[in-house]
């Protein structure tokens, strides 16, 4: 990849031997990386303060409970 103008705001990828395909698989996942389209979702429509605390509150609560139930033993089988 090349260094970027510094005029440039955008994602540049570069097609090399007519591989259109890797190109867009190489774009598809920049823009996934950069979080571009999960903004773009989360801005359509307003969200009140309550709720996306409440909404983070929850996700954090489910991250907490996946990791406890990770590290419990397995439970005995006979």
């Amino acid at each position: 990849m090349r260094d970027k103008p510094p005029f440039l705001n955008g994602s540049i990828v570069i097609v090399i031997n007519d591989n259109v395909e890797k190109a867009l698989r190489k774009l598809k996942k920049k823009v996934q990386e950069s979080g571009i389209l999960q903004e773009l979702r989360e801005r359509e429509q307003y969200e009140k303060p309550t709720t996306s605390r409440k909404r983070a509150k929850n996700a954090a609560r489910r991250r907490w409970q996946k990791k406890l139930e990770s590290e419990q033993l397995p439970k005995k089988l006979y």
